[in-house]
């Protein structure tokens, strides 16, 4: 018996690799600082969980509408809208179990087989994944370091584009560089994705956990609204890794292809999570905001036990939760050629857990710099300045 062919191109999330790792290793009696998974340890708002509970006790555990409830597409519909200064309505939004689903629904309505897709790298490794599943060519841009953090490399992006390329994902508030772009670098993005046709998947996961200022997005900008995808999740914004629950947002056209998608895949979202998240829309609920200051205290921790260590200089993300060290003076100082080896020592030696480069994509060519990435969402501060004195002790060292 025989398997399908094109698994050999279906990729995975390898950050979980890592988390299995960590798990075996706190198995022996160690106690784990977990930097590794963008997971967050703070507890869904009382008021979600409230309103899902009186969900379930109202009944509504059965099916409901593929695209999703009613009540929940106008929701979101009048959130992303109000949010980003543009129109939308329930007709323009899809349910989806999650924010991970838009990325393949999207590739599957938008991409032929042979078709070039575009895709951040180092990016969501499921990105690549998805595209390359489906028949179609992921084709890698990135980033280059700057001493305010990480920007688009434009000009790689532009010299990318050919008569192939059908679509463009743009994860603004970037995993795991925590790159954010300032409004010229978003249109000119934009105006590349105009001049050439693209159909745009904007990976708005991050939008709501930004320190400072207001969030922009892509859609906003003259012609990119009938062309622009929104990933939309609850996530992150209100702590709801696990209760995946999430939309695409965008053009009905590509909307309605969608909706069968989810009939095909899983019938609906779940009923009850559907109400309890109008509810959270739709209140006024100090969850979010509680949610992002202590967010923002990991981050300053994360910087602060980081920037402490002999090597590492990294600037203040303004959004996700992520820190992208550049690690390459200590891989020198300690004569490793694989980033992957110093993860591995830093789990063994220090206890800390963290993901590199390699878990984001493939290398590129000519790829040089060593990377490893920091999550501070599921981990508090006392336990961050604990793990990173351990770390920064290790990383000293030289072996």
């Amino acid at each position: 018996m025989k398997f399908a062919k094109q698994l050999s191109r279906l990729g995975t999330e390898t950050a979980f690799a890592v988390s299995g790792a960590a798990t075996q290793w706190a198995a022996k009696g160690h106690k784990v600082y977990p930097f590794h998974l963008g997971d967050i340890n703070i507890l869904t708002p009382d008021s979600i969980i409230e309103a899902t509970a009186k969900a379930v006790r109202d009944g509504h555990t059965g099916y409901c509408p593929g695209a999703g409830i009613p009540e929940l597409r106008d929701a979101i519909a009048r959130d992303v809208g109000i949010k980003r200064g543009i129109e939308y309505s329930s007709e323009n939004v899809s349910i989806q179990p999650g924010g991970k689903p838009v990325i393949g629904k999207f590739i599957m309505t938008v991409m032929d087989p042979g078709d070039e897709v575009l895709y951040p790298n180092p990016g969501y490794p499921i990105y690549e994944s998805q595209i390359e599943y489906n028949g179609g060519v992921a084709v890698p841009y990135g980033y280059v370091e700057t001493a305010d953090g990480f920007a688009l490399d434009l000009d790689a992006l532009r010299d990318a584009i050919t008569p192939k390329t059908t679509a463009l994902i743009y994860n603004n508030y970037q995993n795991p560089n925590g790159a954010q772009s300032t409004r010229e670098e978003m249109e000119a993005v934009a105006k590349l994705a105009l001049e050439h046709d693209l159909w745009v998947l904007a990976d708005d996961a991050y939008y709501e956990i930004q320190y400072s200022g207001q969030p922009m997005t892509i859609a906003d900008i003259p012609g990119m609204q009938e062309r622009t995808v929104i990933l939309y999740t609850c996530s992150k914004r209100f702590a709801m890794t696990g209760w995946r629950l999430g939309a695409a947002v965008g053009p009905s056209s590509v909307i309605d292809v969608i909706n069968k998608f989810n009939t095909n895949a899983e019938s609906c979202t779940p009923h009850f999570i559907q109400r309890g998240m109008v509810a959270a829309i739709e209140g006024e609920i100090l969850g979010p905001a509680d949610i992002l200051n202590t967010l923002r205290e990991r981050r300053d921790a994360c910087i602060n036990g980081l920037n402490a260590i002999d090597g590492i200089d990294v600037a203040t993300p303004n959004s996700t939760f992520y820190v992208f060290p550049n690690v390459n003076r200590i891989m020198e100082r300690k004569g490793l050629r694989d980033v992957n080896a110093l993860m591995e020592g830093a789990l063994k030696r220090s206890n800390v857990s963290f993901c590199t480069r390699k878990h984001f994509g493939r290398l590129v060519e000519g790829e040089s710099n060593h990377y490893i990435r920091f999550a501070y969402s599921g981990i508090d501060v006392p336990d961050i300045n604990a793990g990173l004195k351990r770390l920064k002790t290790y990383f000293d060292s030289v072996d």
